[in-house]
């Protein structure tokens, strides 16, 4: 955990160290002793798992060449991204961990938590429902450092990774691998056992212009440039050899236009329901006597929608019992948003050109799994995952024990090498 004192320091030389190493990359960087093997877990946010295919990360191929990669890794439901990164990093649903949506109420207090708010998201009481992995690995006599993973800069369980920086999306992709490389080069006792590194610019550019865009496809590029400088800088250093460099995606990306709308208020009176979210997942309280009411309306069948009453989403969903989830849950088929008249009405309101949230078992939201390293056979392709099982997977290779979790490590063990399994 870090001191007042030394975080500020931190804070203070963050975007100066940012620039140095930007400038200097991998430059006179130091020769580690080969006993040296981090375990480096890297998210591409929003790489959907066919995306590989386009020919356009040829780093992210040549590891997933020499090591082993999935089919697929099938995201927890909701298909967002803090709930999936921290299941990822958890091994809990988002139904066990509590991080249930991208924006959600307590019902206890109506507070709210708003994913790109940090006031919402800095307060450690929505996160203490799972044990990151950084957590463990600094409980137990390690060394964790986060380049900008979802949760990573909240004080969870009274504990920090030892070294973190909070989100700068204006951060670039090679300054963020720099600072990584930075954090690899400390002394023996500081240097981490765990590395964590995030990257937004695939999913922010689904978004804006669909996963079939010109500008998803630049982004491919500039992240797979990216990898290339951080396996260049780790071959660099005598690192690359005893490295285990896991890449993932939290979920994939669908197209969507402002023509595939369902509108609530034609389903159900909008007096009678509090909307606590809308998109790709809609999640509604009906208000106090019009549960009957609104319970009709909304749990019968519709066209581009399925509804259900919190206690009867299907099991293989894994979601419903948190009292954070709303009483109705509303998810929309692949392409549509569920949105409110109200908002459409706006000057200013905003329909994506692609969006993720979908049922997950949408083959456009299965995600990416790649890794390479010694721990991992060579050349194995392994057939589909759920996310939760990356988390046994990593605990396994730092040999650190692990928190309560609904991973299964034999959905995963066939891509250790022998030595490791």
């Amino acid at each position: 955990m870090m001191f007042a004192k030394e975080l500020r320091r931190r804070l203070v030389a963050a975007p100066l160290l940012a620039l140095l190493f930007a400038l200097g990359g991998c430059v006179n960087a130091p020769v580690h002793p080969p006993a040296y093997s981090p375990l480096i877990l890297i998210s591409i946010d929003g790489y959907r798992a066919d995306y590989i295919t386009r020919g356009l990360s040829p780093n992210l191929a040549a590891l997933a060449s020499e090591g082993v990669r999935a089919t697929a890794m099938k995201p927890s439901f909701p298909t967002l991204t803090f709930p999936n990164h921290y299941s990822i990093v958890t091994g809990l649903y988002p139904d066990h961990h509590g991080i249930v949506n991208n924006r959600f109420l307590d019902p206890v207090t109506d507070a709210k938590f708003v994913y790109n708010d940090r006031s919402t998201t800095n307060d450690p009481h929505w996160w203490a429902g799972g044990v990151p992995l950084w957590v463990s690995v600094e409980r137990q006599g390690k060394h964790a450092a986060t380049m900008f993973w979802p949760g990573s800069d909240v004080d969870i369980h009274g504990v920090r990774p030892e070294h973190w920086l909070p989100f700068d999306g204006r951060m670039s992709p090679d300054a963020r691998v720099d600072q990584a490389l930075h954090w690899l080069d400390l002394p023996v006792d500081q240097r981490p056992d765990f590395l964590t590194l995030y990257f937004e610019q695939v999913d922010h550019a689904g978004h804006s212009y669909g996963p079939d865009s010109p500008q998803v496809d630049a982004a491919l590029r500039e992240i797979d440039a990216a990898l290339g400088r951080l396996i260049d800088g780790l071959k660099q250093r005598g690192i690359f050899g005893n490295a285990n460099i896991v890449v993932v995606s939290d979920h994939g990306m669908t197209a969507t236009s402002e023509d595939r709308l369902v509108v609530l208020d034609k389903l159900v009176d909008m007096h009678d329901v509090i909307v606590v979210t809308a998109g790709v997942v809609a999640g509604l309280a009906p208000k106090a006597g019009h549960e009957t009411e609104v319970d009709r309306a909304l749990l019968a069948p519709h066209e581009h929608m399925r509804c259900w009453d919190k206690s009867r989403i299907p099991a293989r969903l894994h979601y419903g019992s948190n009292p954070r989830i709303p009483p109705i849950v509303c998810v929309a088929d692949d392409g549509w948003l569920i949105e409110t008249q109200s908002y459409l009405d706006r000057p200013n309101h905003h329909i994506s050109s692609g969006e993720h949230g979908y049922d997950n078992d949408d083959p456009k939201m299965r995600a990416l799994f790649v890794a390479e390293g010694p721990a991992f056979k060579r050349g194995r392709v392994a057939p589909e995952f759920d996310n939760v099982d990356v988390y046994p997977l990593l605990v396994k290779i730092l040999g650190i024990r692990p928190a309560a979790n609904d991973g299964d490590l034999n959905a995963v063990r066939a891509m250790l090498a022998p030595k490791s399994e």
